[in-house]
């Protein structure tokens, strides 16, 4: 099976096959100059992906104890303008980043806000302070870009991260607990209510 990267962002679906280490994206010696896509996912973390449950796009739900990970990823930019979504903010409300570090979304009883990771073979550290409804459920992390065009040359494809810092799962719950007669935010915030009430979240 080879490997089908879309531009379709956070709606896309994909099928990956763990047990066949290339099919993850290989880089070009183009790709390596330009400093936009990510490195290879190593054989070893691939390895490690094998034992865990999946989710709905076949991805590995880790224990916050692994912090090397290979994740599917999508893409998405304010240039969309989603209804409800207001002009180049986050869900904190504050603007969204695209620097040295640079915002992502994900499922916040997953990664909750504050989530700090690297993406293998690239500079930048990225933080999750943003969500998405199609994200909710899945261990999907949607990478912020500031235009189409961007957005459309990372389209949908697996990478492997480090996870530097977890997030503040008091803060995400205070934020979430406000925005329950959303059914995305509600399922997130139970989810993450029951994940803190077990006791199996890291703290740092």
């Amino acid at each position: 099976m080879s490997f089908n990267s879309d531009s379709t962002g956070i709606h896309s679906r994909s099928v990956f096959n763990f047990l066949n280490p290339s099919n993850f994206f290989r880089l070009t010696a183009a790709n390596k100059r330009n400093g936009f896509y990510p490195a290879s996912v190593s054989d070893s973390v691939v390895k490690t992906a094998r034992s865990f449950k999946r989710d709905k796009h076949g991805m590995p739900t880790y224990p916050d104890r692994v912090r090397h990970r290979v994740v599917r990823t999508t893409a998405y930019s304010h240039e969309e303008n989603e209804v409800g979504v207001p002009w180049r903010k986050n869900a904190l409300g504050t603007y969204l980043k695209y620097g040295a570090v640079r915002s992502a979304a994900a499922d916040w009883s997953r990664y909750p806000v504050g989530t700090k990771f690297k993406i293998k073979g690239l500079p930048y550290t990225y933080i999750v302070d943003d969500y998405g409804s199609a994200l909710v459920g899945t261990n999907t992390m949607d990478i912020y870009h500031p235009n189409l065009s961007s957005m459309r040359l990372w389209g949908n494809r697996h990478i492997e991260i480090a996870v530097i810092q977890w997030g503040d799962w008091d803060r995400t719950l205070n934020i979430l607990a406000g925005r329950t007669q959303y059914t995305h935010t509600r399922k997130m915030y139970y989810a993450a209510k029951a994940r803190v009430k077990s006791g199996k979240v890291a703290r740092n």
